[in-house]
């Protein structure tokens, strides 16, 4: 299997976030919020029998109280048939393999069990992709890996069946935020363990020349009348069921 993903420096890249500055960021909390919606909407709030997949247990041990945690690695340490309900926490877009994780979730669940998944989905970000876009070529006459790429609503909600859950749902939510700079929106992702770790991307610095050509382009395509930047979050939430 073709590795999208370097795991190994997604692995450096979670492990100097700073559980602080992650758990007071609002992207990551909107998430919470809403899968704690979620969870009550489908009679599931009482935590009971859950276990969570994903790059932080500590902030999402913070959100939903202590609970069973697994790593989103490839391979999950899940037992078969043994949770009620199986929460995949702002991981999946990072897998080489999300049908594979989603499998190995569905075997997790008990007759009838819940899994709930939260990734970025193929909005994200997307007026930094144009603005690399469009200052790569006129810095470098092409282009290289720069942001990760993301699958869209309906794309991710046909993983579903295809992994064998049933009675899938995939839905939604756009969250715009603005920044000051490119460099404060860089610095954010790193906050969040977010920052580029594909397999292909480019591992020598960036040249100064191509990051002020960046900014400018970014400023000048998207900037609001008070010269503040936005950038796109697409959350996109998977529900789905393991048959009784």
């Amino acid at each position: 299997m073709q590795q999208l993903v370097d795991r190994a420096v997604l692995r450096v890249r979670r492990e100097r976030v700073n559980l602080e500055t992650l758990a007071s960021n609002c992207l990551f909390n909107r998430v919470a919020d809403e899968i704690c919606d979620r969870l009550e909407d489908y009679g599931h709030g009482d935590g009971c029998g859950m276990v969570v997949v994903s790059g932080q247990p500590e902030f999402w041990d913070r959100r939903f109280g202590p609970s069973e945690h697994v790593t989103d690695g490839e391979t999950l340490a899940l037992t078969p048939e043994s949770h009620d309900r199986v929460l995949h926490c702002m991981a999946l877009h990072w897998s080489n393999d999300p049908v594979g994780q989603l499998i190995q979730c569905r075997l997790a669940l008990k007759p009838g069990g819940m899994f709930l998944g939260a990734l970025f989905g193929g909005e994200t970000l997307f007026e930094l992709r144009e603005a690399f876009l469009a200052a790569e070529i006129g810095i470098h006459g092409g282009v290289s890996p720069r942001v990760l790429p993301m699958a869209d609503v309906r794309a991710l909600g046909d993983l579903l069946p295809r992994a064998g859950l049933v009675r899938g749902v995939a839905d939604r939510i756009a969250v715009r935020k603005y920044y000051p700079t490119v460099l404060g929106l860089m610095h954010e992702l790193r906050d969040l363990g977010e920052t580029n770790a594909m397999a292909d991307r480019v591992q020598t610095p960036g040249r100064r020349d191509m990051f002020k050509r960046l900014q400018s382009v970014y400023h000048e395509r998207f900037a609001n009348t008070e010269g503040q930047i936005p950038a796109t979050f697409e959350i996109i939430f998977l529900t789905g069921w393991r048959n009784v």
